[in-house]
């Protein structure tokens, strides 16, 4: 999958499209990206989707902006995991959100990427001041000479799969909920960082990966990483010794104590056992992290 950034020439070539956040990449977003590649395959386009960083949202409203469920290398592997040919990524800055609709469908997908066939939903909304809707789009399509499809919302299990319905799923600490919404376990993947070495000294050595914005769930929980096996992990702003503004990820590996300084890890959330609590002292912190781990180790007895 071809990944590009930033400002866009003329295109040289010319694409399926479908445009959003894709934060997730759950179930709806895979229906449009599914459809998009299909359509590329038909008409001899290549595959393609428009994505924008920051979050729209975290431009609009800040620290105020809703949990990302993925992270942007996250999400861009899935989308290759898809098989998604091209992924062109927009800064999102005060530029771009003052674009007026008609340059937003000339410039940037019409000329920049190429766009032949597009596809969004119907409350789909964009330009400046979310003045272009599906009308805009239908207007231009005909002057353009592009097809425009609508897809309809995506349900699952009898309810609309959505971002917002997965991130409520992870804050209440359903995550057989939410992977039922997201098509995929849900996981929080970054680099570990050298920390204060407090969990080895309590004898729970752990990986600590900073999170740079609030995740969409927090507490304690059965993990799975990647090439590395099972263990026990908290998300959380540690209450009890040197409280975090923003919480932070920390995996304690099972029968593993090697040094993965620097590595990247990816961390399946398995099961929630508890939320985060405040203890009266090392002792006490001690003893509730070896109830958690050894509540996860159960865990993998039950479920193999």
């Amino acid at each position: 999958m071809v990944v590009t950034h930033g400002s866009l020439q003329r295109a040289r070539g010319r694409c399926a499209l479908t445009i959003g956040s894709f934060d997730g990449v759950h179930r709806g977003h895979r229906a449009l990206i599914d459809r998009v590649i299909a359509k590329g395959r038909e008409s001899k386009l290549s595959s393609c989707v428009l994505t924008f960083e920051p979050h729209p949202r975290e431009f609009f409203a800040g620290d105020a902006a809703p949990a990302r469920l993925t992270r942007l290398r996250d999400k861009l592997e899935l989308m290759a995991q898809a098989g998604l040919e091209h992924v062109h990524i927009a800064r999102f800055d005060a530029r771009f959100a003052a674009l007026p609709a008609a340059r937003f469908i000339d410039e940037v997908l019409v000329r920049g990427l190429g766009m032949r066939w597009l596809l969004v939903g119907r409350d789909f909304r964009f330009g400046e001041r979310r003045g272009g809707d599906f009308a805009t789009l239908e207007t231009a399509a005909a002057r353009h000479g592009f097809v425009l499809e609508a897809i309809p919302d995506v349900q699952f299990d009898g309810r609309r799969v959505s971002s917002s319905a997965a991130r409520a799923a992870l804050k209440a600490g359903d995550l057989r909920g939410a992977e039922r919404l997201l098509g995929h376990p849900y996981t929080i993947s970054g680099r570990v960082a050298h920390g204060a070495k407090l969990g080895r000294g309590l004898g729970f050595p752990t990986a600590n990966i900073v999170l740079r914005r609030p995740p969409p769930l927090a507490g304690i929980f059965v993990v799975e990483v990647d090439n590395l096996g099972h263990g026990v992990a908290s998300v959380g702003r540690r209450p009890t010794i040197n409280p975090l503004a923003i919480p932070l990820l920390e995996v304690h590996l099972f029968d593993r104590d090697e040094d993965l300084y620097g590595e990247h890890l990816r961390v399946r959330f398995l099961e929630k056992l508890r939320d985060e609590e405040k203890y009266d002292g090392l002792p006490a912190l001690r003893a509730a992290i070896a109830r958690d781990a050894k509540q996860a180790r159960e865990f993998f007895l039950k479920h193999g």
